[in-house]
């Protein structure tokens, strides 16, 4: 027999253990699991809730994950090479957080199929993207019955980003509950054209306040809109996170969202290795959506305002809910029926009783 030298041998030896060890390593590597932020995580709003949930994320599973997050990332071509970065470094797990990073999330995860990808508020999926949002609607809905009995000039008022269906959806929530609670209360609509600027949010609550608004709400990520009610002496109900504090004497309730959850179910889906591509919708059943309600609004107010969320949590109750009828009179939402998650996903229309024009 063929002898090898000792110090061979033990060479041998090493790198079959060397080997080994290495390959213990990378299968115990942590999953990269990385976020693309629309806004920056001091926002107090929609990416600051987006990041309590990454770090709830964080807590649950330790070691077993790493995160990472960028940012202030505008939507386009920016979005595109962000995500791309990240697939290209080897993240397992992708959340893009913004509705205008949907075809650039989609662009990529066909170019990166062995990565997952869950994008929030949009409406493409593919094998390897998913799509996640929460009801707000719900929460809307509830908020436009709080505006209707706390107005007293009949006039709420809407500081918005961009016309999408999810801004337009929850416009419509609030015009439902008033016309319901309220007729005849009118919404005014501001348009900022952007997710984030505490200026031009703040210049349009103020121009609202001027106009005899006496409620104030916001699909915007500061709390500008907040504070502005406060200086002025009206009502206001806050977004995405608690804004209570910034408002002690305006808000009424805010619609909170808590991202938590969902991220530790996609997680941990994907560490089991049975993840699917999913359209998933959290609302006040699930706990995506919470409103904290004030003591600013009277107890009996309050109560109605709790039976209308467990009417919702059961399913005794839906928003949108018909008959519903455009802003023209045309049916939308046929009597006994409720919209389907797709016709909510594609709302390009305000209901009857509103009075502004969607911008074109």
């Amino acid at each position: 027999m063929h002898k090898r030298p000792l110090k061979q041998l033990l060479c041998a030896v090493i790198a079959a253990a060397g080997l080994s060890i290495g390959l213990n390593a990378s299968a115990a590597d942590p999953l990269k699991v990385g976020f693309v932020y629309i806004g920056p995580i001091g926002d107090h709003g929609w990416t600051y809730q987006h990041e309590q949930g990454r770090k709830e994320l964080a807590a649950k599973f330790g070691e077993q994950i790493t995160t990472h997050y960028v940012e202030n990332v505008p939507e386009g071509a920016d979005a595109e090479r962000v995500i791309r970065n990240m697939a290209k470094d080897n993240y397992d797990l992708i959340f893009t957080t913004s509705f205008g990073y949907m075809n650039p999330t989609l662009k990529v995860a066909k170019q990166f199929p062995k990565v997952t990808f869950e994008h929030a508020t949009g409406y493409k999926q593919d094998k390897n993207l998913g799509t996640y949002l929460a009801r707000t609607y719900e929460g809307r809905y509830v908020g436009g019955f709080l505006a209707a009995k706390m107005t007293k000039s009949k006039k709420i008022g809407y500081v918005a980003s961009f016309p999408i269906p999810e801004v337009i959806r929850d416009i419509n929530a609030i015009q439902l509950a008033l016309n319901k609670y309220n007729p005849g209360t009118e919404i005014k609509v501001v348009w900022v054209n952007s997710w984030f600027d505490p200026g031009k949010e703040a210049d349009a609550a103020n121009a609202l306040i001027d106009q005899g608004v006496d409620v104030v709400f916001q699909h915007t990520d500061s709390p500008a809109p907040i504070q502005a009610a406060e200086r002025r002496g009206v009502y206001a109900v806050g977004y995405a996170s608690d804004m209570a504090h910034f408002g002690p004497k305006a808000v009424l309730t805010s619609i909170v969202n808590d991202w938590g959850p969902h991220y530790i179910q996609a997680t941990q889906s994907v560490l089991d290795h049975n993840w699917k591509s999913q359209d998933y919708w959290g609302g006040l059943k699930e706990g995506t959506v919470k409103l904290p309600i004030s003591d600013l609004v009277p107890a009996a107010v309050k109560g109605e305002a709790e039976q209308i969320i467990a009417d919702i949590e059961s399913g005794a109750f839906h928003p949108f809910t018909g008959p519903i009828k455009d802003q023209a009179g045309v049916e939308k939402i046929p009597a006994g029926t409720s919209a389907t998650n797709a016709e909510l996903a594609s709302m390009n229309y305000y209901v009857e009783g509103m009075k502004a024009e969607i911008p074109k």
